[in-house]
């Protein structure tokens, strides 16, 4: 939650700054699909049965932004989103599955291409930020949920029918730092030697269209 407040607390410290203050606004609420997937973990014994992967489920999502112009091209944002998902626990017995929401929070550097003026504008972003999985919710039991370092790849278009009135369609991959596992030793002459580890991310990839207001 601490990371949370910080993330939001320094991007509204960004846009309200006099030197953005006289800058376009962009605002968008969106709707969309994402395909997620998960990680494995050191094999478990649940109710007598060995599970050794999770992986939050494919499904709905929403969200919206809020973004600044620094000249007609670079854009600020700060974004939202929230997957509607379930976490699947696999492993030799039956799926287990509960309910759980995923979270991204981030601030985002974009690349509007083509004129201010432009009816149709393609985007390119990266963002960065954090993933907050929350908890799930077993037949019999709560996991609680954690809050991960994220960061985020994506680019779309932007259309204007209208001077303050458009759309927005936009692809999104967020790799989701979980951990890292040894999986061996490196060595050298020199320096000796050291663990090696695997890291392993948790994915989303999201497709969302959605309105798009500026003023």
């Amino acid at each position: 939650m601490f990371r949370r407040v910080m993330i939001a607390a320094a991007l509204v410290g960004l846009l309200a700054s006099p030197a953005l203050a006289q800058s376009r606004v962009e605002l968008s609420g969106f709707y969309g699909w994402t395909f997620s997937d998960g990680v494995s973990f050191t094999a478990t014994a649940i109710n007598g049965v060995t599970y050794s992967r999770a992986d939050p489920k494919d499904g709905q999502s929403y969200g919206f932004t809020f973004g600044v112009f620094i000249n007609p091209q670079a854009e600020v944002e700060f974004l939202w989103s929230r997957q509607s998902s379930k976490l699947e626990v696999t492993g030799a017995g039956p799926k287990l599955s509960g309910d759980m929401n995923v979270d991204n929070y981030h601030g985002n550097f974009i690349y509007n291409f083509g004129p201010a003026e432009a009816v149709a504008r393609p985007f390119i972003f990266i963002g960065l930020g954090a993933t907050g999985y929350g908890d799930a919710t077993f037949p019999s039991k709560t996991l609680p949920g954690v809050t991960r370092f994220s960061w985020a790849f994506g680019g779309g278009i932007k259309a204007y029918p209208s001077k303050n009135v458009g759309f927005k369609a936009t692809a999104r991959w967020t790799p989701t730092y979980i951990k890292t596992d040894a999986y061996g030793w490196w060595c050298d002459p020199y320096w000796g030697c050291t663990v090696v580890g695997n890291a392993q991310y948790s994915n989303q990839i999201e497709f969302s269209g959605g309105l798009l207001l500026r003023f």
